[in-house]
Protein backbone atom coordinates (compact mmCIF):
# COMPACT_ATOMS: atom_id res chain seq x y z
CA UNK A 1 0.00 0.00 0.00
CA UNK A 2 1.46 3.34 -1.16
CA UNK A 3 1.94 5.74 1.52
CA UNK A 4 0.60 9.07 2.09
CA UNK A 5 2.05 12.66 0.70
CA UNK A 6 2.74 14.63 3.33
CA UNK A 7 4.45 18.15 2.19
CA UNK A 8 6.31 20.21 4.71
CA UNK A 9 6.88 23.60 4.25
CA UNK A 10 9.87 24.24 5.93
CA UNK A 11 13.01 26.62 5.76
CA UNK A 12 15.32 25.42 8.20
CA UNK A 13 17.45 22.25 7.09
CA UNK A 14 17.97 21.09 10.52
CA UNK A 15 14.33 20.48 11.60
CA UNK A 16 13.29 19.55 7.75
CA UNK A 17 16.07 16.43 8.44
CA UNK A 18 13.72 15.72 11.75
CA UNK A 19 10.52 15.94 10.12
CA UNK A 20 11.81 14.12 7.64
CA UNK A 21 12.67 11.42 10.22
CA UNK A 22 9.31 11.65 12.65
CA UNK A 23 7.05 11.59 9.40
CA UNK A 24 8.81 8.14 8.15
CA UNK A 25 4.70 6.58 7.83
CA UNK A 26 4.23 9.25 5.17
CA UNK A 27 6.05 9.71 2.01
CA UNK A 28 7.27 13.30 3.26
CA UNK A 29 8.03 15.91 0.17
CA UNK A 30 10.07 18.86 1.25
CA UNK A 31 9.84 22.50 0.17
CA UNK A 32 12.36 25.75 1.48
CA UNK A 33 10.40 28.10 0.01
CA UNK A 34 7.20 29.17 -1.60
CA UNK A 35 8.37 28.59 -5.12
CA UNK A 36 9.10 25.00 -4.49
CA UNK A 37 5.82 24.22 -2.13
CA UNK A 38 3.72 25.70 -5.05
CA UNK A 39 5.05 23.39 -7.42
CA UNK A 40 5.35 20.37 -5.12
CA UNK A 41 1.41 21.30 -4.98
CA UNK A 42 0.60 20.94 -8.51
CA UNK A 43 3.20 18.22 -8.79
CA UNK A 44 2.40 15.95 -6.15
CA UNK A 45 -0.99 17.12 -4.91
CA UNK A 46 -0.34 16.17 -1.49
CA UNK A 47 -3.65 15.80 1.38
CA UNK A 48 -1.98 17.57 3.94
CA UNK A 49 0.86 20.26 4.00
CA UNK A 50 2.70 21.57 6.95
CA UNK A 51 3.55 25.43 6.52
CA UNK A 52 5.78 27.39 8.76
CA UNK A 53 4.65 31.09 8.20
CA UNK A 54 8.20 32.52 8.48
CA UNK A 55 9.52 31.65 5.38
CA UNK A 56 12.26 33.55 3.32
CA UNK A 57 12.10 36.36 2.13
CA UNK A 58 10.32 36.86 5.71
CA UNK A 59 11.77 34.51 8.15
CA UNK A 60 11.27 36.48 11.11
CA UNK A 61 7.72 37.28 9.92
CA UNK A 62 4.52 36.22 8.21
CA UNK A 63 3.48 38.06 5.10
CA UNK A 64 5.55 35.01 2.68
CA UNK A 65 3.75 32.45 4.38
CA UNK A 66 0.10 33.82 4.40
CA UNK A 67 1.36 34.54 0.67
CA UNK A 68 2.02 30.39 0.70
CA UNK A 69 -0.99 29.85 2.02
CA UNK A 70 -3.14 31.75 0.17
CA UNK A 71 -2.10 30.09 -3.48
CA UNK A 72 -1.97 26.61 -1.68
CA UNK A 73 -5.59 27.21 -0.68
CA UNK A 74 -6.58 28.52 -4.41
CA UNK A 75 -4.31 25.87 -6.03
CA UNK A 76 -6.26 23.12 -4.08
CA UNK A 77 -8.94 24.24 -1.49
CA UNK A 78 -9.41 20.49 -0.57
CA UNK A 79 -5.80 20.29 0.66
CA UNK A 80 -5.20 20.73 4.51
CA UNK A 81 -3.02 23.21 5.58
CA UNK A 82 -1.57 22.90 9.11
CA UNK A 83 0.63 26.09 9.80
CA UNK A 84 3.41 27.09 12.45
CA UNK A 85 3.85 30.10 14.49
CA UNK A 86 5.42 31.68 17.82
CA UNK A 87 3.74 31.45 20.49
CA UNK A 88 4.21 35.65 20.07
CA UNK A 89 2.54 35.29 16.79
CA UNK A 90 -1.26 34.16 17.29
CA UNK A 91 -2.75 36.82 15.26
CA UNK A 92 -0.72 35.88 12.45
CA UNK A 93 -2.19 31.80 13.31
CA UNK A 94 -5.54 32.96 13.36
CA UNK A 95 -5.32 35.47 9.91
CA UNK A 96 -4.21 31.87 8.65
CA UNK A 97 -7.24 30.05 9.69
CA UNK A 98 -9.41 32.55 7.79
CA UNK A 99 -7.79 32.46 4.84
CA UNK A 100 -8.41 28.55 5.23
CA UNK A 101 -5.99 27.04 7.31
CA UNK A 102 -7.19 23.57 8.70
CA UNK A 103 -5.19 24.18 11.80
CA UNK A 104 -2.09 25.56 13.88
CA UNK A 105 0.91 24.52 15.86
CA UNK A 106 2.90 26.55 17.89
CA UNK A 107 6.67 26.68 17.85
CA UNK A 108 9.16 25.44 19.22
CA UNK A 109 7.46 22.06 17.85
CA UNK A 110 6.37 19.31 20.09
CA UNK A 111 6.49 16.11 17.57
CA UNK A 112 3.96 14.14 19.76
CA UNK A 113 1.55 16.90 19.41
CA UNK A 114 2.45 17.60 15.58
CA UNK A 115 1.94 14.16 14.55
CA UNK A 116 -1.83 13.98 16.44
CA UNK A 117 -2.52 17.15 14.34
CA UNK A 118 -1.30 15.96 11.15
CA UNK A 119 -2.71 12.16 11.55
CA UNK A 120 -6.49 13.90 12.37
CA UNK A 121 -6.05 15.66 8.96
CA UNK A 122 -5.27 12.63 6.74
CA UNK A 123 -8.07 11.37 8.54
CA UNK A 124 -10.64 13.99 7.63
CA UNK A 125 -9.29 14.95 4.40
CA UNK A 126 -10.26 11.18 3.78
CA UNK A 127 -14.04 11.44 4.88
CA UNK A 128 -14.46 14.36 2.94
CA UNK A 129 -13.02 13.08 -0.50
CA UNK A 130 -15.40 9.74 0.63
CA UNK A 131 -18.44 12.47 1.24
CA UNK A 132 -17.34 14.36 -2.27
CA UNK A 133 -17.78 11.23 -4.80
CA UNK A 134 -21.63 11.18 -4.41
CA UNK A 135 -24.87 9.30 -3.26
CA UNK A 136 -23.04 5.96 -3.87
CA UNK A 137 -20.10 6.66 -1.67
CA UNK A 138 -22.07 7.90 1.21
CA UNK A 139 -24.28 4.87 1.20
CA UNK A 140 -20.99 2.41 1.26
CA UNK A 141 -19.53 4.81 3.96
CA UNK A 142 -23.53 3.98 5.81
CA UNK A 143 -23.99 7.81 5.02
CA UNK A 144 -22.88 9.01 8.25
CA UNK A 145 -19.62 11.25 8.73
CA UNK A 146 -17.46 11.03 11.85
CA UNK A 147 -14.19 10.94 12.84
CA UNK A 148 -14.50 9.79 16.40
CA UNK A 149 -13.63 6.55 17.72
CA UNK A 150 -17.11 6.36 19.42
CA UNK A 151 -19.21 6.75 16.55
CA UNK A 152 -16.48 4.33 14.51
CA UNK A 153 -17.51 1.69 17.00
CA UNK A 154 -21.34 1.99 16.56
CA UNK A 155 -20.62 1.65 12.84
CA UNK A 156 -18.60 -1.50 13.33
CA UNK A 157 -21.79 -3.28 15.87
CA UNK A 158 -24.17 -1.69 12.35
CA UNK A 159 -22.33 -3.89 10.42
CA UNK A 160 -22.53 -6.74 12.40
CA UNK A 161 -26.43 -6.91 13.37
CA UNK A 162 -27.12 -5.62 9.83
CA UNK A 163 -27.50 -9.05 8.53
CA UNK A 164 -28.58 -10.78 12.02
CA UNK A 165 -32.52 -10.28 11.03
CA UNK A 166 -33.26 -9.73 14.89
CA UNK A 167 -35.21 -6.85 16.23
CA UNK A 168 -32.89 -3.66 16.79
CA UNK A 169 -32.98 -0.75 19.07
CA UNK A 170 -31.20 2.03 18.67
CA UNK A 171 -31.14 4.03 22.10
CA UNK A 172 -30.02 7.66 21.76
CA UNK A 173 -30.62 11.59 22.53
CA UNK A 174 -32.79 13.41 19.99
CA UNK A 175 -30.89 14.70 17.08
CA UNK A 176 -28.28 12.00 17.32
CA UNK A 177 -28.72 10.48 13.78
CA UNK A 178 -31.15 7.70 15.21
CA UNK A 179 -32.94 7.45 11.61
CA UNK A 180 -29.71 7.23 9.75
CA UNK A 181 -28.30 4.59 11.39
CA UNK A 182 -31.58 2.27 11.29
CA UNK A 183 -31.36 3.35 7.09
CA UNK A 184 -27.76 1.98 7.31
CA UNK A 185 -28.79 -1.39 8.92
CA UNK A 186 -31.85 -2.02 6.14
CA UNK A 187 -28.99 -1.13 3.48
CA UNK A 188 -26.20 -3.30 4.66
CA UNK A 189 -29.07 -6.05 5.00
CA UNK A 190 -30.09 -8.65 2.92
CA UNK A 191 -33.35 -6.82 2.64
CA UNK A 192 -31.71 -3.85 0.75
CA UNK A 193 -33.63 -3.96 -2.05
CA UNK A 194 -37.19 -3.74 0.08
CA UNK A 195 -38.79 -1.02 1.51
CA UNK A 196 -37.94 0.82 4.67
CA UNK A 197 -40.67 2.34 6.16
CA UNK A 198 -39.77 4.83 8.93
CA UNK A 199 -42.55 6.08 10.93
CA UNK A 200 -42.71 8.64 13.87
CA UNK A 201 -44.43 7.05 17.04
CA UNK A 202 -44.21 10.52 18.62
CA UNK A 203 -45.64 12.54 16.12
CA UNK A 204 -49.35 11.31 15.17
CA UNK A 205 -51.78 11.16 17.81
CA UNK A 206 -53.17 8.09 19.59
CA UNK A 207 -56.01 7.85 18.52
CA UNK A 208 -54.89 6.93 14.61
CA UNK A 209 -51.25 5.60 15.57
CA UNK A 210 -52.93 2.47 15.30
CA UNK A 211 -54.39 2.92 12.12
CA UNK A 212 -51.01 3.95 10.59
CA UNK A 213 -49.16 1.15 11.87
CA UNK A 214 -51.65 -1.68 10.38
CA UNK A 215 -54.18 0.18 8.46
CA UNK A 216 -57.62 -0.28 8.00
CA UNK A 217 -60.24 -1.60 5.88
CA UNK A 218 -63.23 0.56 4.13
CA UNK A 219 -65.95 1.63 6.72
CA UNK A 220 -63.68 0.39 9.74
CA UNK A 221 -64.48 4.09 11.46
CA UNK A 222 -65.98 7.25 10.25
CA UNK A 223 -64.22 8.83 7.42
CA UNK A 224 -62.15 5.59 6.08
CA UNK A 225 -63.85 5.66 3.18
CA UNK A 226 -61.19 3.60 1.44
CA UNK A 227 -59.25 0.70 2.10
CA UNK A 228 -55.81 1.74 3.02
CA UNK A 229 -52.53 -0.01 3.56
CA UNK A 230 -50.89 0.30 7.13
CA UNK A 231 -47.08 1.39 7.44
CA UNK A 232 -46.22 -2.57 8.65
CA UNK A 233 -47.89 -3.97 5.44
CA UNK A 234 -45.72 -1.37 3.44
CA UNK A 235 -42.49 -2.53 5.32
CA UNK A 236 -43.39 -5.99 3.44
CA UNK A 237 -39.76 -7.75 2.64
CA UNK A 238 -38.02 -4.86 3.97
CA UNK A 239 -37.42 -2.98 7.11
CA UNK A 240 -39.96 -1.41 9.33
CA UNK A 241 -38.67 1.78 11.53
CA UNK A 242 -40.18 2.97 14.49
CA UNK A 243 -38.94 5.53 16.02
CA UNK A 244 -39.82 6.66 19.25
CA UNK A 245 -41.13 3.78 20.39
CA UNK A 246 -41.91 4.83 24.16
CA UNK A 247 -44.22 7.26 22.58
CA UNK A 248 -46.25 3.96 21.54
CA UNK A 249 -49.88 4.01 23.97
CA UNK A 250 -50.52 1.09 25.34
CA UNK A 251 -53.47 -0.52 23.62
CA UNK A 252 -51.04 -0.13 20.44
CA UNK A 253 -48.34 -1.67 22.67
CA UNK A 254 -50.56 -4.66 23.00
CA UNK A 255 -50.90 -5.39 18.93
CA UNK A 256 -47.23 -4.72 18.05
CA UNK A 257 -46.56 -7.50 20.51
CA UNK A 258 -49.21 -9.83 18.81
CA UNK A 259 -47.45 -8.75 15.59
CA UNK A 260 -43.76 -9.58 16.56
CA UNK A 261 -44.85 -13.18 18.13
CA UNK A 262 -47.00 -13.99 15.37
CA UNK A 263 -45.93 -12.26 12.24
CA UNK A 264 -49.30 -11.51 11.32
CA UNK A 265 -51.13 -8.52 11.30
CA UNK A 266 -55.47 -7.30 10.88
CA UNK A 267 -56.43 -4.21 8.90
CA UNK A 268 -58.83 -2.02 11.51
CA UNK A 269 -62.20 -3.78 10.96
CA UNK A 270 -60.72 -6.71 8.75
CA UNK A 271 -60.69 -10.27 9.91
CA UNK A 272 -57.80 -11.56 8.05
CA UNK A 273 -54.67 -12.50 9.04
CA UNK A 274 -52.04 -11.20 6.74
CA UNK A 275 -48.56 -13.03 6.82
CA UNK A 276 -45.79 -10.41 7.55
CA UNK A 277 -42.12 -11.01 7.01
CA UNK A 278 -40.52 -7.52 8.19
CA UNK A 279 -37.09 -6.46 10.16
CA UNK A 280 -37.99 -4.28 12.82
CA UNK A 281 -35.58 -1.44 14.32
CA UNK A 282 -37.10 0.82 16.63
CA UNK A 283 -35.39 4.14 18.66
CA UNK A 284 -36.04 5.98 21.81
CA UNK A 285 -34.36 9.12 23.60
CA UNK A 286 -36.36 8.08 26.47
CA UNK A 287 -35.43 5.72 29.30
CA UNK A 288 -37.43 2.63 28.88
CA UNK A 289 -36.19 0.81 31.87
CA UNK A 290 -37.53 3.37 33.87
CA UNK A 291 -40.77 3.33 32.10
CA UNK A 292 -41.38 -0.52 32.06
CA UNK A 293 -41.09 0.02 36.35
CA UNK A 294 -43.56 2.56 36.36
CA UNK A 295 -45.81 0.70 34.05
CA UNK A 296 -45.83 2.83 30.91
CA UNK A 297 -43.60 0.70 28.63
CA UNK A 298 -44.75 -3.10 28.36
CA UNK A 299 -41.83 -5.50 29.27
CA UNK A 300 -42.47 -8.00 27.15
CA UNK A 301 -42.52 -5.85 24.38
CA UNK A 302 -39.23 -4.36 25.32
CA UNK A 303 -37.35 -7.97 24.81
CA UNK A 304 -39.36 -8.86 21.70
CA UNK A 305 -37.78 -5.59 20.32
CA UNK A 306 -34.58 -5.39 21.61
CA UNK A 307 -32.92 -8.13 20.69
CA UNK A 308 -29.81 -6.44 19.95
CA UNK A 309 -29.56 -2.96 21.17
CA UNK A 310 -27.09 -0.31 20.02
CA UNK A 311 -26.48 2.92 21.75
CA UNK A 312 -25.77 6.05 19.64
CA UNK A 313 -23.14 8.68 21.56
CA UNK A 314 -24.23 12.25 21.55
CA UNK A 315 -22.39 15.00 19.77
CA UNK A 316 -20.39 15.87 22.51
CA UNK A 317 -18.82 12.34 23.20
CA UNK A 318 -17.97 12.35 19.13
CA UNK A 319 -14.53 13.96 19.51
CA UNK A 320 -13.72 16.20 16.08
CA UNK A 321 -17.12 15.82 15.18
CA UNK A 322 -18.80 18.89 15.33
CA UNK A 323 -16.08 20.54 13.68
CA UNK A 324 -15.78 18.00 10.82
CA UNK A 325 -20.05 17.71 10.52
CA UNK A 326 -19.97 22.12 10.32
CA UNK A 327 -17.90 22.08 7.70
CA UNK A 328 -19.37 19.18 5.56
CA UNK A 329 -23.16 21.13 5.96
CA UNK A 330 -21.19 24.56 5.23
CA UNK A 331 -19.73 22.30 1.96
CA UNK A 332 -23.29 20.98 1.37
CA UNK A 333 -24.83 24.53 1.52
CA UNK A 334 -21.68 25.77 -0.75
CA UNK A 335 -22.74 23.37 -3.31
CA UNK A 336 -26.32 23.92 -3.50
CA UNK A 337 -24.94 27.40 -4.58
CA UNK A 338 -26.97 28.89 -0.96
CA UNK A 339 -23.68 30.60 0.26
CA UNK A 340 -20.89 32.06 -1.09
CA UNK A 341 -19.12 31.17 2.54
CA UNK A 342 -15.63 29.47 2.50
CA UNK A 343 -15.17 28.45 5.60
CA UNK A 344 -15.58 29.38 9.78
CA UNK A 345 -13.12 32.82 11.32
CA UNK A 346 -11.13 31.38 14.30
CA UNK A 347 -13.90 32.11 16.74
CA UNK A 348 -16.12 30.20 15.10
CA UNK A 349 -14.35 27.67 14.90
CA UNK A 350 -13.46 27.42 18.85
CA UNK A 351 -16.56 28.40 19.50
CA UNK A 352 -18.02 24.92 17.49
CA UNK A 353 -15.51 22.98 19.18
CA UNK A 354 -16.51 23.53 23.19
CA UNK A 355 -20.33 24.49 22.32
CA UNK A 356 -22.59 21.45 24.59
CA UNK A 357 -24.66 20.54 21.17
CA UNK A 358 -27.37 19.67 24.01
CA UNK A 359 -29.15 19.78 20.42
CA UNK A 360 -27.16 17.31 19.09
CA UNK A 361 -26.57 16.48 15.20
CA UNK A 362 -29.62 18.89 14.50
CA UNK A 363 -28.93 21.88 15.93
CA UNK A 364 -25.48 21.93 14.40
CA UNK A 365 -26.71 21.27 11.13
CA UNK A 366 -29.77 23.69 12.26
CA UNK A 367 -26.85 26.66 12.91
CA UNK A 368 -24.64 26.19 10.17
CA UNK A 369 -28.10 26.51 7.95
CA UNK A 370 -28.80 30.04 9.72
CA UNK A 371 -25.09 31.27 9.39
CA UNK A 372 -25.40 30.59 6.14
CA UNK A 373 -28.20 32.89 5.97
CA UNK A 374 -26.88 35.41 8.17
CA UNK A 375 -22.95 35.77 7.18
CA UNK A 376 -22.40 38.92 5.03
CA UNK A 377 -18.75 38.26 4.43
CA UNK A 378 -16.86 34.94 2.96
CA UNK A 379 -16.05 33.64 6.50
CA UNK A 380 -18.85 32.40 9.04
CA UNK A 381 -18.29 33.68 12.51
CA UNK A 382 -19.40 32.99 15.97
CA UNK A 383 -21.86 35.73 15.82
CA UNK A 384 -23.42 34.40 12.66
CA UNK A 385 -24.13 31.11 14.54
CA UNK A 386 -25.39 32.49 17.38
CA UNK A 387 -22.75 31.05 19.40
CA UNK A 388 -21.70 34.29 20.33
CA UNK A 389 -18.37 34.21 23.00
CA UNK A 390 -15.70 36.57 21.02
CA UNK A 391 -13.33 35.22 23.92
CA UNK A 392 -13.40 31.35 22.88
CA UNK A 393 -10.34 30.95 21.45
CA UNK A 394 -8.25 31.51 24.61
CA UNK A 395 -10.25 28.30 25.41
CA UNK A 396 -8.23 26.63 23.52
CA UNK A 397 -5.84 25.24 26.16
CA UNK A 398 -8.74 23.28 27.50
CA UNK A 399 -9.90 21.89 24.54
CA UNK A 400 -6.39 20.62 24.09
CA UNK A 401 -6.74 18.39 27.28
CA UNK A 402 -9.89 17.25 26.22
CA UNK A 403 -7.94 16.09 23.15
CA UNK A 404 -5.27 14.87 25.12
CA UNK A 405 -7.17 12.84 27.25
CA UNK A 406 -8.94 11.31 24.07
CA UNK A 407 -5.21 10.51 22.51
CA UNK A 408 -4.06 8.88 25.73
CA UNK A 409 -7.51 6.54 25.43
CA UNK A 410 -6.73 5.67 21.76
CA UNK A 411 -3.09 4.36 22.05
CA UNK A 412 -3.80 2.64 25.32
CA UNK A 413 -7.03 0.88 23.56
CA UNK A 414 -4.33 0.01 20.91
CA UNK A 415 -1.45 -1.15 23.20
CA UNK A 416 -3.96 -3.48 24.32
CA UNK A 417 -5.54 -4.77 21.26
CA UNK A 418 -1.79 -5.65 20.17
CA UNK A 419 -0.76 -7.01 23.03
CA UNK A 420 1.93 -4.32 23.60
CA UNK A 421 3.10 -5.02 19.95
CA UNK A 422 4.28 -1.33 19.90
CA UNK A 423 5.36 -1.75 15.41
CA UNK A 424 1.36 -3.07 15.37
CA UNK A 425 0.26 -0.36 17.67
CA UNK A 426 1.85 2.39 14.95
CA UNK A 427 0.32 0.50 12.19
CA UNK A 428 -2.81 0.83 13.69
CA UNK A 429 -2.55 4.07 14.29
CA UNK A 430 -1.02 5.26 11.14
CA UNK A 431 2.21 7.12 12.67
CA UNK A 432 5.95 6.26 12.93
CA UNK A 433 7.57 4.31 15.55
CA UNK A 434 9.70 7.17 16.76
CA UNK A 435 6.39 9.13 16.84
CA UNK A 436 4.40 6.37 18.92
CA UNK A 437 7.61 6.58 21.17
CA UNK A 438 7.72 10.47 21.57
CA UNK A 439 3.81 10.00 22.47
CA UNK A 440 4.19 7.59 24.90
CA UNK A 441 7.14 9.49 26.95
CA UNK A 442 4.79 12.96 26.80
CA UNK A 443 1.71 11.15 28.03
CA UNK A 444 3.96 8.57 30.68
CA UNK A 445 2.50 5.69 29.08
CA UNK A 446 4.92 2.85 29.82
CA UNK A 447 6.40 0.92 26.96
CA UNK A 448 6.18 -2.56 28.58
Amino acid sequence: MAKQKLLIVEDDVGLQSQLEWAFEAYDVIVAGDRKAALMAIRNHKPPVVTLDLGLPPDPDGATEGLETLREIVAISPETKVIVASGHEARESAQTAIALGAHDFYAKPINIADLGLIVARAFHIHALEAENQKGPAAATSANGIITGSAAMMDVLRTIDKVADADATVMLLGASGTGKELLAKAIHAKSSRAKGNFVAINCAAIPDTLLEAELFGHERGAFTGAVKMTVGKIEMAQGGTLFLDEIGDVPAQTQVKLLRFLQERVIERIGGRKAIPIDARVVTATHQNLERMMREGEFREDLYFRLAELVVKVPTLAERDGDALLLARHFLQHYRDAKRTKAKGFTPDAIAAITAWPWTGNVRELENRVKRATIMADGPMITARDLDLGDPELPAKRAELRIARERADRLAIAEAIAANDGNLSAVARDLDISRPMLYDLMNSYGIPKG
